[in-house]
Formats: C-alpha cells, structure tokens, sequence
C-alpha cells in the first residue's frame, strides 16, 4: 500500500459505505486500462456490499465485449442520491455518460497528469503505469475485510498488462508488479483469462497487417506513423477508434522512436490521433493537437490532414 494515501482511502472507504446507490465511470472511447479499471472495481463492490446498486456505466469496449468486459446496460439515476467514482479520465469532458454531474458526491482516481479537478474526492498519480494499479492499492488497504476475488483480478491484471504495455513502459515499478501479484494470488489463469481474450488474432488482423506495412511512413528519425482515411476503413471493414488497434507492431523494431496512428472520424469530421514512444517524452507534442496523456502514450486530434507535416515535424524535433 503507497503509505501516504491511507488517509484518503480511509474517506473514499467511507463514501462508499455512505452510498446505496453508487455509479462507476470511466473515459469514452475505454481502453484494457478504463475498461478492466471499471469492471474489476464493480465487481470488488457488488462482492463487498452485496445490499447496494452498483452500476457501470458508458458504452462498450465492443472488441472486448463479451469476450473479456461484460456488456453494459443503460440505466437512469434520475432523483437517485448516489455516489459517483470516475476512473482513468484526466478532464470531465472525456467521461463516458455525463449523469456523474448529478452525483451527490463525486469520487476519481486516475493516473494521468492532472488538468482538472472533478470529484470531491481526489486520487490522482501520474507516476503509476495504470488506473487499475491505483484503485488495487486503495482495495489492499481493506483486504482483510473486503477480499479480492478472481474475476475482479482477471479486469484488473487486464488494466495493468494493457496501461503498462505488457509491463514494458518506463512508468512500470516495483509497486506495478506488487499488484499484478496480488490479482495472480486470487488464482486467476493469466493465459486463459487474460492474454487470449486480450491478444488472440484472426486473419482478417493479418491482412490489416499487411496493409499497414504497405502503407506506412518512417522520417529520417525514426517517427513511424501511418493514415487510414475514412475510405481506407472501410474497405478494410474498420471502426475508427479501431484504427490504433495495430501499433504495436512497430513498437521494438530497431530504428523506430516514436510510432504514430492517424484514423479518420468522419462523423466529427477530424482525425485521431494515437502516439507511442520508446522513450522520449510525446505528451507535450499530443497538448499541441487538442490532446494529452503520458509521456510514452498520448493521443491528439487532427482538424485535418492539412496539420499532419506539423505534428510530425514536432515529433521529429524530439529525435
């Protein structure tokens, strides 16, 4: 347990116990990171606190679901007193369903660099690789009385391997690997329960893949970046959100500092931007382009592709 946070689990503790009724958000658009966050902590509660309504909230990680996130189902809190925990999401604007806004009281924790003050409660760590590293040192602290169980462990390891890059990152300490502990010692299967559902492939991926490596652009240092324009996702039967889905194929290649995914949003009519480093830090670039994030992963918005020569020139300037 991080010692210095005793004090405010102490009070979160107690607006949990306050609250029959109680709402857990997280970002849109959720990652392994908000998604695991989300349902390992529903669980840790409706195990807890049997006699209250927990409720998740926001849309589905539809290529988790159901194969690792259970589905989500829409309620109302209209005239509800209720608590609300907001996870992994740095600014208000960014969370998934805003009905948080009618909460009694508001609760977060998150692990990106703070630009807004939301809850009433504040638990914000940039140092750590993930949300779900936080919120299971909050849970460390009540073990004894409230136990994690397996399945609550399966999200949260799912949190921790996703924000973490497989435990790959710079932001990765010895805390990180104390908390996955604690999610194996409940006995979970890490392969069956985790890797398959998070990494198993078709050959739809292999020929996105191809695609991809067919396409792409690496400047002279070492920014690897690649565009899927509304067109290109449709053809090859792609989402926007799922156009960075393909990263991490140029992650350890020799030569490649910083990789970058641009995928068209017709609808919104911009483009979005996903941007991964080695080690160089890119969020101040991300802050540039109407983004942010951590310092080895951020993301940004492109008005059009007009900016693009700019943002890669930045990133340029770092190598």
């Amino acid at each position: 347990m991080i010692k210095q946070y005793k004090k405010i689990y102490k009070s979160i503790l107690n607006e949990i116990i306050k609250y029959d009724t109680i709402a857990v958000y997280r970002h849109t658009s959720p990652d392994f990171d908000a998604s695991g966050t989300q349902n390992g902590l529903v669980t840790w509660l409706k195990d807890s606190f049997p006699n209250k309504k927990i409720y998740p909230l926001g849309k589905d990680f539809i290529d988790f679901t159901p194969r690792l996130y259970p589905h989500i189902d829409e309620v109302s809190l209209d005239n509800q007193d209720f608590l609300a925990i907001i996870l992994d999401t740095g600014n208000s604007e960014r969370i998934d369903n805003q009905s948080f806004k009618n909460a009694k009281s508001i609760v977060r924790f998150d692990h990106h660099p703070k630009v807004e003050t939301i809850g009433h409660i504040e638990l914000v760590d940039d140092s750590l690789a993930s949300c779900s590293e936080l919120v299971l040192d909050f849970i460390s602290c009540f073990i004894k009385k409230y136990p994690l169980s397996p399945l609550a462990a399966k999200y949260f390891y799912s949190g921790i391997v996703g924000d973490s890059g497989r435990f790959l990152f710079s932001s990765v300490s010895i805390h990180t690997f104390e908390m996955a502990e604690l999610c194996l010692k409940t006995g979970i299967n890490i392969n069956k329960d985790v890797y398959l559902p998070m990494y198993e492939k078709d050959f739809h991926d292999l020929e996105i893949q191809q695609y991809l490596l067919n396409h792409y652009v690496l400047t002279d240092k070492g920014v690897a970046y690649y565009v899927l324009k509304d067109q290109d996702l449709k053809e090859l039967n792609l989402r926007t959100e799922q156009g960075k889905n393909y990263m991490s194929m140029f992650s350890n290649i020799k030569g490649i500092n910083c990789w970058v995914a641009i995928s068209e949003d017709k609808e919104k009519g911009e483009f979005r931007v996903s941007l991964r480093s080695k080690e160089k830090a890119i969020n101040k670039v991300a802050e540039m382009f109407r983004g942010g994030g951590h310092a080895q992963a951020s993301g940004a918005k492109l008005s059009s592709l007009d900016e693009l020569p700019s943002l890669i020139e930045e990133l340029n300037k770092l190598f």
